[in-house]
């Protein structure tokens, strides 16, 4: 199998995980992590190749069928296990944490599967090379991607990490896969259609379960009035919001934890402000903005540069929309 080959079948996986490495603005998943999940994954695609082998030989069920019903299950179960384990020993935070770790053991899968199969095929040709670097190894990151951002997300709005969240994101994951085994299209037009439709649904999914993690922490306090007064109380323990922030302990340095409380109090605060402020002027009140007004805000832009995109990320759903949350700085601003 030449080299040129094999690079250009893990190059476009490859740069899709350091896409969202980069993403992790904090680096809560080490390159450690990264790695481990990698050589996971790799591991994972020869306990598979071995799994769907004696599967053909005993189950009864033609190369053709196999290929589209069955091993698909096969290896999306295969690469779901590490994840769960990382999700079930609280190894991962965050739905970022868990994408990457997902996409990290699709990687590491493809990596040795492409290997195999171009050894296996003795085939030269480019277009296979294409074929298999830029659709089926996409395939395998993408799918486990979006199963672990799924189960990180139901898992933590449920608040359980028993098996039975993990069946809906894991049928997802197989039903995309065998999908894309059915070969409907030509391989060329299936690989253009997956590298459309998976940054896609990666995204929509991504989206989705940061949504509802906002209402599910959301449910658990009816104004931000409320929020300010569990933050000021310290009395969080017994709340959804509370065993939220617990969880940053976990995932950031404590001083990064402790200027996201400060973030979160004084953008609450600062929140209330501006709403009175409208009201205020809309009954034609003129309200003057003081200079303790004015250092909150300084001190606000301090602190979001301070906790990162990942750290903004996490507060996410305790902040309103960022167009609604821009109208009231501005507000306050002028």
């Amino acid at each position: 199998m030449p080299l040129g080959g094999l690079i250009l079948s893990i190059i476009p996986v490859s740069a899709f995980l350091a896409l969202l490495v980069l993403m992790d603005s904090f680096k809560l998943v080490t390159l450690w992590g990264v790695l481990r999940s990698l050589g996971v994954g790799a591991v994972t695609a020869l306990v598979a190749l071995y799994a769907n082998s004696w599967l053909l030989d005993h189950a009864g069920v033609d190369l053709h069928h196999y290929r589209r019903y069955v091993g698909p299950v096969v290896e999306e179960i295969a690469k779901a296990l590490w994840i769960v384990w990382l999700i079930r020993a609280r190894r991962t935070g965050f739905m970022v944490d868990a994408a990457i770790h997902g996409f990290a053991v699709g990687a590491g899968f493809a990596l040795v599967e492409n290997v195999v199969y171009l050894r296996m095929l003795h085939d030269s040709s480019v277009f296979l090379w294409i074929v298999r670097g830029f659709g089926t190894a996409i395939l395998h990151g993408s799918t486990t991607a979006i199963f672990a951002t799924l189960a990180k997300s139901l898992s933590d709005r449920r608040g359980t990490t028993s098996l039975h969240v993990f069946l809906l994101p894991l049928l997802l994951a197989a039903v995309i896969h065998s999908l894309f085994n059915h070969f409907v299209l030509s391989p060329l037009a299936t690989t253009g259609l997956l590298l459309v439709v998976m940054p896609l649904l990666f995204i929509v999914v991504f989206e989705h379960s940061e949504r509802s993690t906002r209402r599910w922490i959301g449910s658990s306090f009816d104004s931000r009035m409320e929020l300010l007064e569990l933050i000021l109380s310290g009395d969080l323990h017994a709340t959804r919001i509370g065993t939220y922030l617990q969880s940053l302990r976990d995932r950031f340095p404590p001083v990064v934890v402790a200027d996201m409380l400060c973030y979160l109090r004084i953008y609450s605060e600062l929140s209330m402000r501006a709403k009175a402020v409208h009201i205020a002027r809309q009954a034609g009140l003129r309200i003057e903005i003081g200079e303790d007004v004015r250092a909150n805000l300084e001190e606000l832009a301090y602190l979001r540069r301070s906790i990162g995109r990942t750290g903004r990320l996490a507060l996410a759903p305790f902040l309103e929309s960022s167009a609604h949350g821009l109208w009231e700085m501005q507000a306050l601003r002028k």
